[in-house]
């Protein structure tokens, strides 16, 4: 099992939203804004040579695509978009959902029959493929539509060794603040646009001796701490900006350099008995998904985490709805430095064979044009509502969203650097290891950051 769904594990409700929800990266980058309706026909067929049939005629080749998105919303949604852009182009698309993908995929490979294309909810899992030389680069045209659609750091963790393999084919956010605005607007509280701001807030909350500042909880069976990491590779950004982040996950920047344990130690300063609503009790006892009643029932005012968790407030919970009091909405995770990180996770699609209808397929998926027929596909066959996807691709018409859906479009189109879940690209005995048990001895203070971080560094592999 993957460390990705090793953490969602305890959480079998909300599928949708939760499946692929925790790990993604991305940097800064400018980009072209122009509507997805005003894209590039998807009917074009990609100069990738050989015979591709001219004007989008496949000649019904088949392109098989795999991948580990298996709820019911996601496989029609993906089935509709695919199979239109198929039709358009004499192709025959198919996507199986697959429970067992990781061990699947691996087997296919080793077996000489892979997919086309599979999505992968790893980088790592991308990059070992492609040094082994399963996986083919993208196509020229291919770039050139990812850097149509696509800000630099997006496209970072599809890229290895300096080529493009991997297309950015949904995107989740983690940089999210959940809130009430009714309850801070009836306490006088503005929504922080600051780092600063936010810890002064947390401060001006706890002296009022009201509901606490913070719900907070990092149990989640045995991924119990992932939360914890989470912080710490948001404040590790904040801090110190994308050069130290990248080096921290390759490990050329250890886990006791001084820098990471200042971002170690700098949720546990927060995560005070004044400042922090634990549902169990204690923060490490609390589940993870046990935050969203608390803060409905006014016990605390704010909950960090990632877009997926709003199928994890109680059944009924409205969003973004200014005439509901009751009404959950967002905003940004502040930052420190001025310069907009935000921290995501995310699937990219990557093709074992260079056939013209699959590089096709490939530069399908990393226009804007997909991702807003996907989001709209999925809204319908929720039945309407939040869809649980989302796309960070430039030039979506945002209106396919919900408002609170527009809320996190608009976070990820105003991102001036952005990066994936650092835990999810570190070696599993760390990211998915001592990280995340370590971290949990520290929030519990049986040891010091110090320490933490010399444990945890001494189990970095070789």
């Amino acid at each position: 099992m993957t460390k990705r769904w090793l953490k969602l594990a305890a959480v079998p409700i909300a599928l949708a939203f939760v499946a692929a929800a925790c790990g993604s990266d991305d940097e800064s980058g400018g980009g072209d804004t122009t509507p997805a309706s005003e894209a590039p026909a998807a009917t074009d067929a990609p100069d990738d040579g050989g015979d591709a049939g001219g004007g989008g005629d496949f000649d019904g080749a088949t392109v098989t695509i795999t991948g580990p998105e298996r709820d019911d919303p996601s496989i029609a949604s993906l089935n509709d978009v695919l199979g239109e852009f198929g039709e358009a182009n004499n192709i025959n698309i198919e996507y199986t959902g697959d429970a067992d993908w990781e061990a699947n995929i691996n087997t296919q490979v080793q077996g000489g029959n892979p997919p086309n294309i599979s999505y992968f909810p790893q980088p790592g899992k991308l990059a070992d493929f492609a040094r082994a030389g399963n996986l083919k680069p993208v196509t020229d045209q291919v770039n050139e539509t990812l850097d149509e659609f696509w800000l630099d750091g997006f496209q970072l963790y599809g890229n290895v060794d300096g080529t493009q393999y991997g297309v950015p084919a949904k995107t989740d956010l983690k940089s999210l603040v959940w809130y009430q605005p009714a309850a801070f607007a009836a306490a006088g509280y503005e929504v922080p646009t600051t780092f600063a701001e936010f810890t002064a807030l947390i401060d001006t909350m706890a002296a009022a001796d009201g509901p606490k500042p913070l719900c907070v909880g990092i149990e989640s069976g045995q991924a119990t701490g992932w939360t914890y990491t989470d912080w710490v590779e948001e404040m590790v950004l904040r801090l110190h900006g994308p050069e130290v982040y990248d080096g921290w996950v390759d490990n050329s920047i250890p886990f006791d350099d001084e820098r990471i344990q200042e971002a170690m130690q700098a949720p546990v300063d927060l995560w005070t008995e004044d400042n922090v609503f634990a549902a169990a009790g204690s923060i490490a006892a609390t589940s993870f998904a046990d935050n969203g009643q608390p803060l409905v029932d006014g016990q605390c005012y704010m909950h960090r985490q990632a877009n997926f968790f709003a199928g994890l407030f109680p059944e009924g919970t409205t969003f973004a709805d200014p005439a509901d009091d009751s009404a959950v909405d967002v905003f940004y995770f502040p930052d420190i430095n001025g310069d907009k990180p935000v921290l995501t996770a995310g699937i990219f699609a990557a093709a074992f064979d260079e056939d013209p209808a699959t590089m096709a397929v490939m530069n399908y998926i990393a226009t804007a044009e997909y991702a807003e027929k996907r989001q709209a596909a999925q809204t319908e066959a929720v039945g309407g509502g939040l869809s649980g996807y989302l796309s960070a691709a430039i030039g979506q018409d945002p209106s396919v969203y919900q408002p609170l859906e527009q809320s996190f479009l608009s976070i990820l189109e105003s991102a001036e650097i952005a990066r994936f879940d650092g835990s999810d690209l570190m070696p599993a005995d760390v990211g998915a290891g001592t990280f995340w048990s370590e971290g949990t001895s520290l929030v519990n203070g049986d040891i010091d950051v110090s320490e933490a971080a010399s444990r945890i560094q001494a189990s970095w592999p070789g």
